[in-house]
């Protein structure tokens, strides 16, 4: 059962200011914060809309739809973000980095968001290996396994798409598994993918060490 998400109490004031920031950078004909506003907004936050912080807001926002936020994503993000205005906004995302990279149970939540918020189409289930590239370069950062598995992913031929099952798989693969891959154990039954990529590294040894 999913926990709600637990809202800050807020002011009216508050409140007002929250809905004048999502009014600032709202589509002029559409009632949501589509990509310009979002770029616009990237830069008053002085970030890259490619950064990570963004990803993070979006996941805070429980943004559905990738590049836009709904009025209601926007403003119950800002609260549940305990923010106002761009400057509020700006220091909360920083505390939020620090505790995605701080609490494991925290991250795997982040982690798993990354996947789903690539899912653009009504069911689907996969995503492209370029898309997971890039996502994967995003959300973890100073994890042993990320680049030797980049690596492996450019250059396989095997798998054109990654599923949910792989990528979960890989999460639990880079915390249970030695960075050199010593202690891999295929008795744990882990997806096909990461036993060719065990054997990659195996093959590649003095790319990776």
């Amino acid at each position: 059962m999913r926990r709600a998400k637990k809202v800050p109490k807020t002011s009216a004031k508050a409140d007002e200011r929250r809905e004048s920031l999502f009014e600032k950078y709202k589509d002029p004909s559409e009632d949501s914060v589509g990509p310009e506003g979002v770029e616009r907004l990237c830069r008053d936050l002085q970030v890259d809309p490619a950064d990570r912080k963004v990803l993070l807001m979006a996941w805070k926002m429980g943004a559905q739809q990738m590049g836009f936020f709904s009025r209601s994503e926007f403003e119950q993000g800002l609260r549940v973000l305990n923010a106002n205005d761009v400057h509020t906004l700006k220091a909360s995302l920083e505390q939020v980095a620090i505790k995605v990279d701080n609490d494991p149970d925290v991250f795997q939540s982040f982690y798993q968001f990354a996947f789903k918020f690539c899912l653009t189409e009504p069911r689907q289930k996969i995503i492209d290996i370029e898309t997971c590239i890039q996502m994967l370069s995003i959300v973890m950062t100073n994890q042993a396994h990320l680049q030797p598995f980049i690596d492996f992913l450019q250059h396989q031929t095997e798998y054109k798409f990654i599923n949910n099952d792989q990528w979960m798989g890989f999460y639990r693969f880079s915390l249970e598994v030695a960075p050199d891959c010593s202690d891999y154990d295929e008795a744990q039954a882990w997806p096909l993918l990461l036993d060719n990529y065990v054997e990659y590294r195996q093959k590649h040894p003095q790319h990776h060490a």
